[in-house]
C-alpha cells in the first residue's frame, strides 16, 4: 500500500475532523455568517481566549463531579434492580413496566419538579443524570445475565451450586460484554444528564456556562464550552474502553488475522 494512503488509513479520524472543521470555516466566511449566529472555529479559538484557567476548569470541575456521581449512583442502582428482574418473572412482569414508564417520561419536563421536590444544589443533578443513565444499563444487565446458556444453569444447579455462585461465576462472565457496551452508550448519557441538570438549576457548569452565554448572545464562548463538552465525552468514553481492554480482554471477541 502507499504510504499516504498508509497514513490517511491509520489517521481517517483526525482527517475527517479536520476535513468539516475546514468546510465549517469556509462556509462560514463565504456566507459572512456573524459570529453570534453561528461562529467560525477561528472565532471560537478566539473566544476561549477571553476565559482564565481557573474559570473553565471550575466550570469542567463542577460537570464532571454530577457526571461521575450521576453515573455512579445509576450503577448502584441497575445492578440489584437486575439482579432482581432476572431471578423472579413476577418482579420482571412488575418492575419492567414501571421502568419503561420512567424512561419514556421526558426527563425535562420532569427535572423542574425534581428540583422543586430536593432543592437547587447538586442533588437534583444528580438525581437527573442518574435518571437519564439507569435505565439503559438495567436492560443490558438483564440481557447479559439471560444470555448465559440453559445448559450450563443446569449443570451449576445439579452440582448444587448456590445463587450467589450461579451469578458470580457463571452469569457474570456472559454479561461482561452487554455490561460494557452498556456502560460505553451511558457514560455519554451521563454527561447529558448533567447539562440537563445545569440548564435548569446551577450556579457554575459547562451547561450553566452554555445557557449564560447563549443569553447574552455571546456564542462563541457557548461554543467552547460545548467543545469541552464533546471532548470530555470522548475522554470518558475511551477510559471505560481501557478498562475493558486492560481488564476484560477475554470478553472481547476476537479479530480473525488479515
Amino acid at each position: 500500500m502507499h504510504p499516504l494512503l498508509t497514513y490517511a488509513h491509520r489517521h481517517a479520524p483526525l482527517l475527517t475532523a479536520a476535513g468539516l472543521l475546514a468546510a465549517w470555516e469556509l462556509a462560514c466566511r463565504l456566507f459572512a455568517i456573524p459570529a453570534y449566529v453561528f461562529p467560525a472555529p477561528s472565532e471560537i479559538v478566539r473566544a476561549a481566549g477571553t476565559f482564565t484557567a481557573p474559570q473553565l476548569f471550575g466550570h469542567f470541575r463542577s460537570t464532571v463531579e454530577v457526571v461521575i456521581a450521576g453515573f455512579v449512583a445509576a450503577i448502584a442502582v441497575s445492578f440489584p434492580v437486575a439482579v432482581m428482574i432476572t431471578h423472579s418473572p413476577l418482579l420482571s412482569r412488575t418492575l419492567v413496566p414501571i421502568l419503561v414508564v420512567i424512561h419514556s417520561t421526558p426527563i425535562v419536563a420532569v427535572a423542574p419538579i425534581i428540583v422543586v421536590a430536593l432543592g437547587a444544589g447538586v442533588l437534583p443533578r444528580v438525581v437527573i443524570t442518574c435518571l437519564i443513565t439507569f435505565f439503559p444499563l438495567v436492560i443490558s444487565l438483564v440481557t447479559g445475565l439471560r444470555a448465559t446458556p440453559a445448559e450450563i444453569l443446569e449443570l451449576s444447579r445439579s452440582l448444587r451450586a448456590s445463587r450467589n455462585r450461579e451469578l458470580w461465576f457463571i452469569r457474570m462472565p456472559f454479561a461482561v460484554p452487554y455490561i460494557f457496551s452498556a456502560l460505553k452508550v451511558c457514560i455519554t448519557l451521563a454527561v447529558i444528564g448533567a447539562v440537563v441538570g445545569e440548564f435548569v438549576t446551577a450556579e457554575s457548569g459547562l451547561g450553566y456556562l452554555i445557557l449564560f452565554s447563549t443569553s447574552m448572545m455571546k456564542m462563541p464562548q457557548s461554543f467552547v464550552a460545548l467543545a469541552i463538552l464533546v471532548v470530555l465525552s470522548l475522554l470518558l468514553y475511551q477510559a471505560i474502553e481501557r478498562i475493558e481492554r486492560r481488564w476484560f480482554a477475554w470478553s472481547l471477541p476476537r479479530r480473525d488475522p488479515a
